[in-house]
């Protein structure tokens, strides 16, 4: 596979390439660009990788719509807004027959409709996760069992939140709104977004920040001015690494997460190009190197024959069915703007 990759992009790339390297940009999430794996792909493909982050999905719609989508040639929209993506035309139908390793991908997640359009498929799975509560070990004697900790008077100042609409889920949860099925997060009447936003305004005065990006929230617990948390296992990674004592948990009420995709916009200045990196990414080793520096999952299975024990363990593969269970991947919105307004009027509520 990586002989057939590294062979494809010399030939595309000695055909019109060699006087100056091509450049390719993406708008994806915090630790999908990381060097670690991107360096050998520019060796390889003689290019640059040229990496923007977002701190949202709503953030990402937005740049696409407001004209920005030729400014980038991948993009890594998570499953709340890549139905969104694939049928208002911001990204182009892939040719599979270009992409080697998709067929290799957990038919779980190939099989989903999220980013199918007409029989054609707009997106590659690439990582997926849950979005748990992180906590300062120092500060917690037993881990929090569950999300109504944040509301806990005795933190006052020393909580952070995401801004994301994964906090009015997570919210909603905490007032029992996933019943019947996870399903009715994503679709809230307007009684229920009142009463989210009812709750959210209570926890306003245990709130130091509401964190953008994954790095503000990891200096955040650094520097001691937060105890506890919604994050990413990626800030769980980055505080490890860092020997900062932080605990990962999912509490009781369960938690939502995501499947990130892999597209090409539709304005994509190099879509040949794009293909390569998406194969790329796809590969079986080099999931294994972002699920080392994110965390995450990895959408190739034939990451776990990669790994020991212990590391297959801490991504969950031994328990792969039971972990599942306890997240409820993002949906399409249908009210989106209505969620957005709500979370909007919390965040300016003094």
């Amino acid at each position: 596979m990586k002989r057939i990759a590294a062979a494809v992009c010399f030939l595309t790339l000695s055909a019109g390439c060699h006087k100056s390297e091509p450049t390719l940009s993406l708008l994806v999430w915090e630790g999908y660009a990381d060097p670690l794996f991107i360096k050998p792909f520019e060796q390889k493909c003689h290019c640059k990788v040229s990496a923007a982050y977002m701190g949202s999905s709503d953030e990402l719609v937005a740049k696409l719509r407001g004209g920005s989508a030729g400014n980038y040639d991948v993009i890594s929209p998570s499953s709340d807004v890549a139905t969104t993506i694939a049928t208002a035309g911001l990204a182009m139908p892939l040719d599979l027959s270009k992409l080697p390793s998709y067929g290799s991908l957990m038919p779980a997640l190939t099989s989903l409709s999220l980013v199918k359009k007409d029989g054609k498929v707009y997106g590659v799975p690439y990582q997926w996760g849950p979005n748990p509560l992180l906590y300062d070990t120092t500060q917690f004697k037993t881990s929090p069992d569950s999300w109504s900790v944040l509301w806990d008077p005795s933190l006052r100042g020393k909580v952070s939140v995401w801004d994301d609409l994964s906090t009015v889920y997570m919210a909603a949860q905490v007032l029992g709104y996933d019943k019947p099925g996870p399903s009715a997060l994503y679709n809230l009447t307007d009684d229920q977004l009142a009463k989210v936003k009812a709750k959210l305004l209570e926890l306003k005065p245990n709130i130091r920040k509401i964190w953008s990006t994954g790095g503000e929230l990891t200096n955040l617990f650094e520097s001691h001015e937060v105890s506890i948390a919604m994050g990413w296992p990626l800030m769980t990674n980055q505080l490890r690494a860092r020997h900062f004592l932080i605990g990962e948990t999912i509490p009781k009420e369960n938690t939502t997460g995501w499947i990130d995709h892999l597209m090409i916009t539709a304005a994509s200045p190099h879509p040949e190009l794009a293909y390569q990196l998406i194969e790329y990414l796809s590969e079986a080793p080099v999931q294994k190197q972002v699920s080392a520096v994110t965390g995450y999952l990895p959408a190739n299975p034939g990451v776990g024959p990669l790994l020991s024990a212990e590391e297959r363990h801490n991504l969950h593969l031994d328990d792969l069915d039971a972990y599942q269970k306890r997240i409820y991947f993002w949906e399409n919105v249908p009210r989106r703007d209505k969620y957005n307004q709500i979370w909007n009027e919390v965040k300016a509520a003094q």
